[in-house]
């Protein structure tokens, strides 16, 4: 019973501390808790452009290239999962005989029975950015 005494009289300078700070004090405490980051979602009307990630989609779609180095390159530069290696004109061969539709509906939706994901797992890519990336990965290939 003296421990539990003990506790609650440490704890009630604590309380009383918290309720006497000023709007100024906690709007700064309030501040610098925020969370690293948010979840927005399209049409959220409670999230601002900087949360969506204006500055990203002001800066325009990225080149095939980029989009390949950032997401592409880590199956299609080593092979990793039979993913076709980029240059290697034999194994590209049958898959541009199937067309460039055939080819970007592969990027875009994966390849059932593959290890082949939607977009390779870059899920903040468009699908324009998508079709950059495997005119890209083809010219680099024939």
């Amino acid at each position: 019973m003296k421990r539990l005494f003990v506790i609650v009289a440490a704890l009630i300078p604590l309380t009383v501390m918290a309720v006497d700070l000023s709007d100024e004090q906690r709007a700064a405490i309030e501040e610098r808790i925020q969370p690293y980051s948010k979840v927005c979602v399209t049409g959220d009307e409670a999230c601002s452009a900087k949360d969506m990630g204006a500055a990203v989609a002001e800066s325009g779609a990225r080149s095939g290239d980029a989009v390949y180095n950032s997401a592409c390159m880590a199956c299609h530069a080593t092979g990793a999962a039979g993913a076709p290696m980029l240059g290697d004109v034999a194994a590209w061969e049958p898959r541009i005989a199937k067309g460039m539709e055939a080819l970007y509906d592969s990027g875009i939706n994966g390849v059932a029975g593959s290890s082949m994901i939607a977009k390779g797992g870059c899920m903040d890519c468009s699908d324009e950015e998508i079709r950059a990336a495997v005119d890209f990965m083809v010219a680099e290939s024939q």
